[in-house]
């Protein structure tokens, strides 16, 4: 039976060594590359093919990549010769996530009845960044039945500040009341 793997040990692991050596971004920038190349899903099976030879793979690797970190290049190499190269961007999206958390940085997912703009985003952003203590960088969404206000999920954190749960609890200590 196949194993699937998040690639979070393989992030960890390149998060570790981009923080020893200072190369945050080098590292982000050759993993952003490795993912993209995962796009051609026919030279991904190609890639992971057992009948094309180590050697003629790492040459087209390293021809698609570019110029990439010397040790992202290894760690392609690496997941070519498990049949992991699918995986590349889940390493992406979580060494983005680490990265975030080393520069202190939270994503919040906001749903709001209407389309923020730049000001708004800003605003709240400052705002929920002040009451979490830290650097809050919003993803916003429109959900036209939040009626008004805001639903923030920030972490574990979920902040309900929308005209929909207000009328919800206005209607049901109504009910609680005509009882």
């Amino acid at each position: 039976m196949a194993r699937i793997t998040s690639g979070k040990r393989y992030a960890q692991a390149a998060f570790e060594l981009a923080v020893e050596r200072n190369e945050l971004q080098s590292w982000q920038e050759s993993l952003k590359r490795i993912a993209e190349i995962t796009a051609d899903t026919k030279l991904v099976a190609w890639l992971e093919s057992p009948k094309i030879p180590f050697d003629v793979k790492k040459g087209l690797l390293e021809e698609r990549l570019g110029e990439v970190y010397a040790l992202a290049l290894n760690l392609a190499c690496l997941l070519v010769s498990k049949g992991r190269l699918r995986i590349a961007g889940n390493i992406l999206r979580e060494y983005d996530r680490l990265l975030d958390a080393y520069y202190g940085i939270e994503h919040a997912d906001i749903v709001t009845a209407l389309p923020l703009d730049e000001e708004d985003k800003q605003r709240l952003s400052r705002q929920l960044g002040e009451m979490m203590g830290r650097k809050i960088v919003i993803d916003a969404q429109v959900d036209p039945s939040v009626v008004g206000g805001f639903i923030a999920k920030i972490g574990d954190t979920l902040i309900d500040a929308s005209i929909r749960n207000k009328l919800e609890a206005l209607s049901k200590s109504l009910v609680e009341a005509g009882k």
